[in-house]
């Protein structure tokens, strides 16, 4: 049959097939023996020098019977409170700054969101299309800037990491501040620019190399935070709007942990220091901090926003925000804006716990007090020790230890929230400060000498 192999042809062909290989045995040479595959054996991650140190940290804390303080499970929450093994703890390890993420106004709209929309969009918006509540949380984060447009992303990491990889590239210079977070120096790497860090919040340093170098570059990106995470402190946003508007450089600032917290209203860095946001070329943020949700945004121009449309990869290759993280951050912001006697509460409360930390003599660094504030203690082995004791007592704190910081910063980080009460704060001051003193009078490395 015409365009079609008959049976005689394919037989034919199996034929001639296998008279090849026949013939290809027989030229073989006599001495050849047959090969014998091994199995592969997969790579043993535990000898990497890496692994070896977290095995030895390990061993540490086990001879000190020190509780491992990272991924605690979680078993109940309650606003300020969760319960862990079975006991009620004071939480200072939540980003839910405003106490929105149990709120009945966000769980309706949680729940209503998978009941009409499931799980997930299933796609990328770029091929899979959009939804009504991306666009509608986009508009409403854009309003809340005073700015023209904003892109959603599924991760906050990946906002930063993907945002300035697009948008800056060899030939270009990215300068970050010392305390940057580890998503802009992802970001910067990925580039392919070159980069600087400047000495923390020093823009007369940046004045004075852009002075000297600007010409040098393409497009010169700054990046500073709004509120910085591990110290609690912040910028002079007038004084780095001035010196990039000065060398024709833009401007970029991570608010994930000053959205919500700073300003009369919430809406960050810009309120609180009454600087025109249309003045910052790249406002970038979380959702999932004061709204409670899971992913991050850039908010600027028009352009700015098209151009991440087409060109981030991390958009355009990543699944499109699910419903219910969309709608929570979009129920989040308009409670944030209706509601702003609980940026006051927070506020409130960020200042009596750095009050009456330095009153009892324990070192703050140089936080402001907004919502995150650090007790320092030097040593790795005693943070993590004060930490365990401090769980014991009902407070759930985190240490921040080598390498995230230097070995001689290592801290306590106490994350404040409008969901706090004055008793939670005062108990946790008391507790801290009490600990801190133990471990200051316990040589804990010669008790760990001699149990070796």
């Amino acid at each position: 049959m015409s365009g079609t192999l008959s049976k005689t042809a394919i037989l034919s062909g199996l034929r001639k097939a296998h008279a090849i290989r026949e013939t290809q045995k027989a030229s073989a040479p006599e001495n050849e023996t047959p090969v014998t595959k091994a199995a592969a054996k997969a790579f043993d991650f535990g000898t990497l020098p890496a692994f070896e140190h977290m095995r030895l940290q390990r061993a540490a804390a086990d001879m000190l019977k020190i509780n491992p303080p990272f991924f605690r499970s979680i078993e109940a929450v309650s606003e300020s409170h969760v319960m862990i093994e079975g006991k009620d703890c004071i939480n200072f390890a939540s980003y839910d700054y405003l106490g929105l993420n149990k709120s009945p106004e966000l769980i309706e709209a949680v729940c209503e969101g998978v009941k009409t929309w499931g799980g997930s969009v299933s796609a990328s918006r770029l091929v899979g299309g959009e939804r009504p509540f991306h666009g509608a949380l986009e508009r409403n984060l854009a309003d809340c800037y005073g700015v023209e447009d904003a892109i959603v992303f599924v991760s906050g990491h990946a906002t930063n990491v993907t945002g300035i990889s697009t948008l800056t590239g060899p030939g270009d210079l990215v300068l970050i501040d010392s305390l940057i977070h580890n998503s802009v120096a992802e970001g910067v790497r990925l580039s392919g620019a070159s980069h600087l860090t400047f000495p923390h919040n020093d823009y007369a340093w940046i004045d004075r190399k852009l002075s000297q170098s600007r010409d040098d570059y393409g497009q010169v990106l700054i990046v500073i935070e709004g509120l910085y995470s591990m110290d609690g402190d912040v910028p002079d946003l007038a004084k780095f709007v001035e010196v990039k508007t000065r060398h024709n450089a833009w401007l970029m600032v991570d608010e994930a942990h000053s959205f919500g917290v700073m300003g009369k209203t919430g809406r960050g860095i810009s309120e609180a220091q009454n600087i025109d946001p249309t003045s910052v070329e790249i406002w970038m943020g979380t959702l999932s901090k004061a709204l409670c949700s899971c992913g991050g945004f850039i908010a600027g121009s028009t352009e700015l926003v098209e151009y991440l449309r087409y060109k981030a990869a991390g958009f355009i290759y990543s699944v499109g925000l699910p419903a219910s993280q969309s709608l929570a951050a979009n129920a989040a912001l308009k409670l944030m804006l209706a509601e702003p006697d609980r940026v006051d509460t927070l506020r409130e409360n960020g200042a009596l716990f750095l009050e009456q930390a330095k009153l009892s003599g324990l070192d703050t660094g140089p936080s402001l007090g907004f919502a995150v504030t650090p007790i320092i203690v030097g040593d790795s082995l005693k943070t993590v020790f004060i930490a365990d004791k401090l769980l014991e007592r009902g407070i759930n704190a985190m240490p921040i230890i080598f390498p995230a910081v230097p070995e001689k910063m290592a801290r306590l980080r106490f994350f404040l929230t409008a969901s706090h009460s004055k008793q939670d704060i005062q108990y946790a001051v008391e507790t801290t400060k009490e600990l801190v003193d133990i471990a200051a009078g316990t040589n804990l490395l010669e008790g760990l000498r001699s149990k070796s």
